[in-house]
């Protein structure tokens, strides 16, 4: 029986799980988890690179102890990335996504290179400021001297990747997050690249997932005592990964990849690159078997952390139970907010930034946390509604249900107005779809599974999953209408 050792790195935390595959279930024990802290030096905010390769490698000594292990499977967030010298050596710690350096580069980028609407038809993807092509663009535009003393670029599972094993290889469903890759050959885009500016030579051999990085490295393995095992190119996204355990045969769903951001998509045997598509921020991303994930990036939870860390921040460290429960305790659908509005991107103080959203809008502002947090609530179900009906007209498809996939699962007042607001069956689980879909697409490399169907198949068995059915969709509707006018959308 085979063992995988699979890294999964949220935002805020990453864990070390050692998974099996045994009567067809996919059985995962959590052996390490660390906490993900992005640090801010001279109002630059960066990720402690350094500090997560040392979890990486504690969580490699705990398995070793634990009688070891026959591959390491790693997956990340999407867009960041590290530069490696002529060397090998990292020129800096990674940017964090959420920097504000690139925040009018996107204008820039349209105004001197290409236009909005050639990118879309050659890449794909929603626009958001932060995507790697907008960083690489800063350092052409502001630091050019750092572009040019880089030798390769590594997004964060690779750059991991490379650090156990020494080997230089990009993953295709994390580099499709870079807005640099052809949706199509599900390979970089050089002549995007070249009119870009960009030196091609920074540009890592890809590997579709399921592939092998290498080996890991000598010097790793006489430090840490462990055997010369294998890296598997999973799907590095963290995204690609989650919906890779979506526990559904068929292909007819849609899921919510439910955690800081809500990732509200299909997967599609082809990207769809129409004009209505780009016009919607849709996105066209990787996935595992050369699919495409079409979906759109919604601000999904980040809404209620980050309010959390600010009532923290004053004094009161009130769990998540706890919000629910005011959130349910406060009258529905007294005022509503865009989700996606630039102003809730920032870190700091969020209930402030949404009282002052309603009040900028003429609604009813929120007077205590309960109400905040019920706006918040609300905004986002009705949020997922409209993404619903502009995704079945993008697709030219009825969808029937919805799969809930992540720790957001566990918020059972959003999965119960999901389902309202959609007027479909939400169906919940696995709550630990990114970490069960990177391991078994290891599994299936190390040829423990043989293909998609058995590999969904496991995650199915192994899963109790919860449904929830459409209660009262005429209030919802009635809702709906006055968050749209709220909203603009």
């Amino acid at each position: 029986m085979k063992k995988v050792l699979a890294y999964d790195f949220g935002a805020s935390s990453g864990r070390a799980m050692l998974v099996t595959l045994k009567d067809g279930k996919v059985n995962m024990e959590e052996i390490h988890r660390f906490s993900n802290d992005p640090v801010t030096v001279n109002g630059r905010m960066y990720w402690d690179v350094l500090r997560l390769f040392f979890e990486i490698k504690s969580g490699i000594t705990k398995a070793v102890n634990m009688g070891g292990f026959d591959a390491v499977s790693i997956d990340t967030w999407g867009v960041d990335f590290g530069l490696m010298d002529k060397n090998g050596n990292l020129l800096a710690n990674p940017f964090h996504y959420r920097d504000n350096r690139t925040d009018n580069i996107p204008e820039k980028v349209f105004k001197d290179y290409i236009s909005k609407e050639e990118l879309y038809k050659r890449a794909g993807l929603q626009l958001i400021h932060f995507n790697t092509i907008y960083q690489l663009m800063y350092l052409k535009y502001y630091e050019p001297e750092t572009l040019a003393r880089a030798e390769k670029m590594l997004m964060m599972p690779d750059l991991f990747a490379y650090m156990l094993t020494g080997e230089i290889h990009e993953e295709a469903s994390i580099a499709s997050t870079s807005n640099l890759l052809n949706p199509v050959t599900k390979d970089w885009d050089f002549e995007l690249i070249d009119k870009l500016g960009l030196e091609r030579r920074i540009f890592a051999p890809m590997l579709k997932p399921g592939s092998e990085y290498g080996k890991f490295s000598d010097a790793i393995c006489e430090e840490l005592g462990c055997d010369k095992v294998p890296v598997i190119a999973v799907a590095g996204h963290d995204t690609a990964s989650a919906v890779a355990a979506t526990p559904s045969i068929s292909d007819d769903f849609v899921y919510i990849s439910c955690g800081t951001w809500s990732l509200f998509g299909i997967e599609s045997k082809t990207p769809i690159l129409t004009d209505d598509a780009m016009n919607a921020d849709f996105t066209n991303e990787g996935g595992f078997e050369d699919t495409t994930r079409f979906l759109k990036n919604i601000m999904g939870l980040w809404l209620i952390q980050e309010s959390r860390r600010q009532w923290k921040r004053e004094g009161d460290d009130v769990g998540f139970d706890v919000l629910e429960k005011e959130a349910l305790a406060a009258k529905p659908f007294k005022c509503f907010i865009n989700v996606d509005d630039k102003s809730f991107e920032a870190s700091g103080n969020l209930p402030k930034r949404v009282c002052e959203y309603c009040e900028k809008t003429g609604q009813y502002v929120p007077k205590n946390r309960g109400e905040i947090m019920r706006c918040i609530y609300e905004s986002l179900a009705l949020k997922y509604k409209h993404t619903f009906n502009v995704l079945s007209e993008l697709s030219n498809r009825k969808y029937n249900r919805i799969n809930v996939l992540g720790g957001g699962i566990k918020d059972t007042l959003l999965c119960k107005l999901t389902a309202n607001a959609c007027g479909v069956e939400v169906l919940a689980g696995p709550a630990e779809a990114t970490a069960m879909g990177n391991a078994t697409v290891a599994l299936y490399s190390l040829g423990e599974l043989k293909d998609f169907k058995q590999m969904r198949q496991a995650v199915i068995n192994s899963t109790d999953i919860k449904t929830y059915l459409p209660e009262n969709t005429e209030e919802l509707e009635k809702a709906y209408k006055k968050y749209l006018e709220v909203t603009g959308l």
